[in-house]
């Protein structure tokens, strides 16, 4: 079959991302609410600030941003996580990362399914975080026994979805007819479903053990637990939350506001108290509730090099080190202040970020610069920072598409109960986590590496100038 009958990945990824957010409406109302105020926000932030709206365009971010989304979910086994791979696949959507949540008390390893591909991103940059339980946390060997029974009887994939994954592989991609079918089948593994697949007394242990584990094992398979939209201003959207009826989490997880935002911040509301059907003793069902699913809201900056990763790490810890938040989030505003008074050791301006290396750019010949090397104006020895400096050649900040695991643990606490901070050693086991997946996972480092230096040698080939020159 000739692959232009195919759908291309990205349109199926916009496909389900759309039939995705279409489901989360109608399953959490309040999520309908949230996506009104985001959009205001990020309306007002344009209108404020015209060379922020100017920069997204230039860059071919300000159609995304109205439909970007990253979702989460949490796996129970490794077939689980291997054949969730094939399904993002279809969807050209790859693991990248590795992230290690037990540093923050959460008992699940995680990778991030996402487009690589800088066009790819631009279309659709829709993600979905990935967590698989780690059941060796556990610390009880019966209830780590009796879970991996419970999980073992499960299959999260309707039989169509597996084997559609099976003709997209087999054959290259899928027809119009197979894509439509694809999303629909595939949606019914993220769909929430009120009736467990255990007891309430199997439940209530589970979930004492920790609450997470209880919300991987208990039900049919891995429900949404949140879809979130991209803001241009967390802070406005934190303090406008409780003005619509929603409830927001203590702190925004992440760095502290900033004139230029780095890697990501995150803030959320909190988890729905939902019905369950638990099995009976005599078939008959036990009426309980659980709270898993939540909304969420971040906002994204630019993509720190290991350098600047270090640097980041390095004050959050000392952040964290001084002031851990307390059960309920008493004591937000002493975390807030010491995290702004620790971040002002992290440079606020692009072109510092640029020189010192700690932030990843993309490059692109200004209108000066191709009418400069048109002339034959531009020495081919010029170096990258002068013809910066000239305003021959343009730096713009990559976004960081990419998650952070204590931020990710700071959300997964908060909505499971509490905002309080848990430090925990680290017990990464990322062999392992790639042994389940069947692959390796990409590096993000390296692939915002590859877009800077294919973005560089480009423009100073157009400009003239020596590919080496540093």
């Amino acid at each position: 079959m000739s692959t232009d009958a195919f759908v291309h990945p990205d349109e199926i990824r916009s496909m389900f991302s759309s039939a995705m957010s279409d489901m989360y409406r109608s399953e959490v109302p309040q999520y309908g609410t949230l996506m009104e105020l985001v959009y205001e926000i990020n309306q007002n932030k344009l209108e404020a600030n015209p060379k922020l709206a100017d920069s997204l365009e230039y860059n071919g971010e300000l159609e995304r941003i109205d439909l970007e989304r990253h979702g989460a979910i949490r796996l129970g086994k490794p077939e689980e996580l291997f054949n969730m791979r094939r399904l993002f696949a279809v969807m050209g959507m790859h693991p990248v990362g590795y992230y290690d949540l037990s540093v923050a008390g959460v008992p699940v390893h995680s990778t991030a399914f996402r487009p690589i591909d800088e066009e790819a991103l631009k279309r659709n940059p829709f993600r979905v975080f990935t967590s698989l339980l780690r059941l060796e946390l556990i610390e009880d060997e019966d209830l780590r026994h009796q879970a991996e029974s419970i999980l073992a009887k499960r299959n999260i994939f309707t039989a169509d979805a597996t084997k559609l994954i099976y003709l997209a592989e087999k054959n290259g991609g899928l027809t119009r007819i197979q894509a439509e079918q694809f999303v629909a089948e595939a949606l019914e593994t993220f769909r929430w479903h009120s009736d467990a697949t255990v007891t309430l007394e199997t439940y209530q242990k589970l979930h004492d053990a920790h609450r997470l584990i209880a919300d991987v094992v208990c039900f049919k398979g891995p429900h949404i637990n949140h879809l979130t939209p991209r803001t241009l201003d967390i802070d406005a959207v934190q303090q406008d939350m409780p003005k619509r009826g929603i409830t927001p989490k203590a702190i925004v997880e992440g760095p502290p506001a900033r004139s230029c935002p780095i890697l990501l911040r995150q803030t959320s509301f909190k988890a729905l108290e939902e019905r369950v059907n638990f099995i009976g003793d005599r078939r008959d069902e036990t009426l309980g509730t659980h709270t898993a699913r939540f909304g969420e809201i971040e906002q994204r900056g630019i993509a720190l090099t290991a350098e600047g990763r270090k640097l980041y790490d390095t004050l959050l810890a000392a952040t964290r080190h001084a002031v851990q938040i307390n059960a309920g989030g008493s004591n937000a505003r002493d975390y807030e202040t010491e995290l702004a008074d620790r971040f002002r050791a992290f440079p606020d301006d692009y072109e510092t970020l640029r020189v010192e290396k700690l932030a990843f750019f993309r490059y692109s010949p200004t209108k000066a610069g191709l009418s400069a090397a048109k002339k034959g104006d531009l020495d081919p020895a010029t170096p990258v920072n002068e013809l910066v400096d000239q305003g021959y050649l343009r730096a713009d900040p990559i976004i960081y598409e990419d998650f952070l695991p204590v931020s990710a643990a700071g959300i997964f606490q908060s909505n499971l109960g509490s905002d309080e901070q848990k430090n925990y050693s680290e017990q990464s086991n990322q062999d392992v986590f790639e042994q389940c997946l069947g692959a390796p996972v990409s590096d993000e480092l390296a692939l915002y590496a590859g877009l800077e230096h294919a973005s560089l040698a480009d423009a100073l080939k157009t400009l003239g100038v020596r590919k080496n020159v540093a």
